[in-house]
């Protein structure tokens, strides 16, 4: 199936304000998110969606696909999907939604996600990557509990799952899964998404992908075992950033 990749871009964040275009190792973020897609050779096609002529303008600097989206997005899920319903990218059976803050995407999450929208179980799939209770108590840490058959069950800022009994506690720590904002769709799957209100459960957790659970639309979740770096949301993860990247990728870029 043809697969096309999209990043969605905001300049107007807030925690880390112009975060598309702060340095990592030199480079803008976005554009070191784009390099590691590239470099994971999952996708036929990759595009970077943004509202900012000034992000386009850096992207354009180092050879990336820019697609410009309307201001009026509330959340990265509405960006992607304008970019699937334009004509050009209509023939793309299966699309990727890559979080513009994520650097440190594992090849390994990206293919897992695709591979469970390729094989037909789910229409919608995203990751999660094994964590320690210490993110219980983190709201800022989404976490996400699954079925045995690789269906999400919730996604929650609060921690799942609860601890009742104490002498039950390597059996839930063993249970404690992160959320990483990458999906991967259907095309028909990520336009019903787009087409769905927001849901009061959406809104009281501050959480999108709410809506299509209380929609009733499955979603897979690719559970990885191995641990990677988070996002860059602050201050202190751009730091992070900077010295994470010197010493993993310092010779490969």
């Amino acid at each position: 199936m043809a697969t096309l990749a999209v990043i969605p871009s905001r300049l107007g964040a807030t925690r880390l304000p112009r975060k598309p275009l702060r340095l990592v190792a030199g480079v803008p973020l976005v554009v070191r998110v784009w390099q590691r897609v590239r470099e994971a050779h999952c996708c036929d096609r990759i595009v970077v969606a943004t509202d900012s002529d000034e992000v386009a303008s850096a992207l354009h600097e180092y050879g990336a696909e820019v697609v410009l989206t309307s201001p009026a997005h509330v959340s990265g899920t509405d960006r992607v999907a304008e970019v699937a319903e334009r004509a050009e990218f209509r023939p793309y059976d299966v699309i990727l939604n890559v979080q513009g803050d994520e650097p440190f995407l594992p090849t390994a999450g990206i293919a897992g996600v695709l591979a469970l929208v390729a094989s037909g179980r789910f229409a919608l799939a995203t990751l999660a990557v094994k964590a320690g209770p210490e993110v219980l108590e983190r709201p800022e840490v989404v976490k996400v509990v699954a079925a045995d058959n690789g269906e999400a069950l919730y996604f929650s800022r609060a921690a799942i799952p609860f601890l009742r009994d104490s002498e039950d506690r390597c059996l839930r720590d063993a249970m404690v899964w992160r959320h990483v904002g990458l999906y991967g769709y259907r095309r028909e799957a990520l336009l019903e998404w787009a087409r769905l209100d927001e849901h009061p459960l959406e809104r009281v957790e501050r959480l999108e992908q709410l809506r299509v659970l209380a929609a009733g639309m499955r979603m897979g979740v690719y559970l990885l075992a191995s641990p990677f770096p988070g996002g860059v949301d602050t201050e202190e993860d751009l730091q992070r950033a900077n010295q994470l990247w010197t010493n993993l990728y310092a010779e490969r870029y």
